[in-house]
């Protein structure tokens, strides 16, 4: 089988969609990040799916990649992480609510509260938004599609307006590592 086109059809909307990303708004995303590490701020972060692989990889590179050997450490917590609190809190109480109960148990005003979802449209992101935002928390979405409730919602977005999950996802990526990156070589 030849699946060339289908790849150059793919790779061109990944290319095209790179140019769709606000430079300005993750410029701003990254100094609300250097300066939540410089006053020992959290970062809450949390997705669904691929978004849920996407915040688990965010919270490795900048707990380990950006923290160690620093004078300061970034403080991330993904809430996507444990399993068993996602599971009994799916069960017992509902899924919309996954993210919202642990956040209850971490958040701190001033804190960043990070949130994946392609559509915009989890609820159970939205429904941790909602209550970030009520106690005064840094409310970040990374998003895709329309934006979602979750555009509306956030104090600040990155989105990347293409109706495709996968370029999504993959930007989403790109931006972890771009961050990463950049903040890397600016923090001591």
């Amino acid at each position: 089988m030849d699946f060339k086109k289908g790849i150059t059809i793919y790779l061109d909307r990944l290319k095209k969609s790179i140019d769709t990303i606000p430079v300005e708004e993750l410029n701003n995303l990254m100094n609300l990040l250097h300066t939540a590490r410089n006053e020992g701020r959290q970062v809450l972060i949390m997705g669904n799916g691929g978004s849920a692989a996407t915040a688990s990889h965010v919270v490795c590179d900048f707990n380990k990649s950006l923290s160690y050997n620093k004078s300061k450490r970034f403080k991330f917590i993904c809430l996507n992480d444990n399993i068993p609190t996602l599971m009994a809190y799916g069960n017992d109480v509902s899924y919309d609510d996954i993210f919202v109960e642990p956040l209850k148990n971490f958040l701190n005003e001033g804190d960043l509260v990070i949130g994946l979802s392609g559509s915009g449209n989890s609820k159970n992101v939205i429904k941790a938004f909602e209550y970030a935002n009520k106690y005064n928390a840094v409310t970040i979405a990374l998003t895709g599609y329309d934006g979602g409730k979750l555009k509306q919602l956030a104090k600040h977005n990155i989105h990347i307006p293409i109706n495709d999950m996968q370029i999504v996802e993959d930007l989403h990526t790109v931006l972890n590592h771009c961050m990463m990156k950049i903040l890397h070589d600016h923090i001591d």
